[in-house]
């Protein structure tokens, strides 16, 4: 008779009849690496450099790109207030300076210049008007009218009505002007004619005198628009 052997099995030990734990060794952080000197130096370096390049960024962004302007009075209103906060745009003034040519804006524009205002003493002001005649315009202010003549319009026209603003502009246009505008100059208007300086009393002004055209009210912010 065969026998099946018999294959003993191992026996179970009570006090090891869970698995057994196996705890891992806390790990620890790595220590942060300290910079080289060299590390350090071109760190300081390029902070140094920002902190020189920003402002001369910032002065060339100023002088040639777009500027930032605060009415001062009510020569403008009701297109501007006093207080009003503006970005005057450069570039078209200062392409026209790079090619050595004159830079002329468009009729209706509202431009900031530089104006000698000789009142008992020459003071140099910027100043903020509108564009009304140019070259070869003959302006003519009478009876509380503004009419425009030029090779385009011989029988004349009103450039407030022409220009689009007429809802923002003084309905009468105090003075008595004939004026033909020379060449490289401007005619210029506030839109508060009864209460404005322009060039009804100092005359045309020098295409060289403009510093550029407004292109947008940031302030009052519920008031903020292109132009």
């Amino acid at each position: 008779m065969q026998q099946t052997p018999i294959i003993p099995q191992p026996q179970a030990d009570s006090e090891s009849s869970h698995p057994p734990s196996f705890h891992s060794p806390p790990i620890e952080p790595p220590k942060p690496v300290k910079p080289s000197k060299k590390q350090r130096l071109k760190s300081a370096l390029s902070t140094i450099s920002i902190l020189l390049i920003a402002p001369i960024v910032a002065l060339l962004l100023t002088a040639f790109v777009f500027q930032s302007y605060q009415v001062d009075g009510p020569s403008m209103e009701t297109s501007l207030y006093h207080g009003d906060r503006l970005i005057v745009l450069k570039t078209a003034k200062t392409w026209a300076d790079l090619r050595d040519q004159d830079f002329l804006p468009e009729r209706s524009d509202i431009i900031v210049f530089n104006r000698t205002v000789d009142n008992n003493a020459h003071q140099n002001r910027q100043l903020i008007k509108r564009v009304i005649g140019l070259p070869g315009d003959r302006v003519v202010v009478r009876d509380n009218k503004l009419t425009v003549f030029n090779a385009d319009f011989p029988a004349g026209f009103n450039p407030d009505r022409a220009g689009g603003y007429q809802d923002y502009v003084s309905p009468t246009t105090p003075g008595n002007v004939d004026i033909t505008v020379p060449d490289n100059e401007l005619f210029v208007l506030g839109d508060n004619r009864p209460n404005s300086l322009d060039s009804r009393s100092f005359g045309t002004i020098s295409s060289d005198e403009v510093i550029g055209t407004l292109v947008f009210r940031a302030y009052p912010f519920r008031e903020a628009r292109t132009f």
